[in-house]
């Protein structure tokens, strides 16, 4: 719980501090500059807040890893979806309010986590989890974008460390296997979900787990 707030604290953070330029500048997701991925975190920040206001009595049928849907092909950025948060963040216009919405949305989801029982059960995507387990699962997400965030920006603050540790953790149980040792958390999050291609000795240093990377997930 504490990771979730630490993480989605420190990116929120480090958009508010975006001068206008960086908006149009490149992010590290495929097809989508840097104000599309900040409409997206926008609607990630109005998930959390659905997702918490959806209880559920059934057992869950998902955790923090198996919430996770692995893919085959990386994102170009014309999924329909994808698509429609370009159209989306175009709209705003002035960066100011894209900035605005993502405070007061991501400030109220923070909100609602922090009050959230990590025990109840709640339903999103047609699965039940706890929230403990939904809000652990957006370490991951949180984090990731926090490295598209700052992908091709200059002195931007990254994510926390422990939360590129708690991703890490996340993403080697979805990968079923540890990545190598010496790698540092961030290495692993970019190679192992294809953000960076890996170099010859890193698929080396991969083995077999070479042949599950990258790992497309959703």
């Amino acid at each position: 719980m504490d990771h979730f707030s630490r993480s989605w604290a420190a990116l929120r953070a480090a958009v508010a501090a975006l001068p206008e330029q960086a908006f149009g500048q490149p992010s590290g997701c495929t097809g989508w500059l840097v104000r599309d991925l900040v409409c997206h975190l926008v609607i990630d920040a109005q998930d959390v807040l659905i997702t918490l206001a959806t209880p559920a009595a059934s057992e869950p049928t998902v955790d923090a890893v198996t919430y996770w849907n692995v893919g085959g092909e990386p994102p170009t950025g014309e999924d329909p979806l994808d698509a429609l948060t370009v159209r989306l963040a175009t709209a705003y216009q002035d960066p100011a309010l894209l900035t605005f919405h993502l405070d007061d949305v991501g400030a109220a989801a923070g909100r609602a986590a922090g009050l959230a029982d990590p025990d109840a059960r709640v339903s999103t995507q047609g699965q039940v989890l706890t929230v403990r387990d939904y809000l652990t699962a957006y370490v991951l997400e949180w984090t990731l974008h926090h490295l598209d965030l700052t992908a091709h920006l200059q002195g931007v603050p990254g994510p926390p460390v422990e939360g590129l540790a708690r991703a890490r953790v996340l993403l080697e149980g979805i990968a079923g296997a540890a990545f190598p040792a010496g790698w540092g958390d961030a290495d692993v999050l970019l190679v192992g979900t294809g953000r960076r291609p890996a170099t010859e000795e890193e698929r080396r240093e991969l083995g077999a787990l070479a042949g599950k990377v990258p790992l497309v997930i959703g």
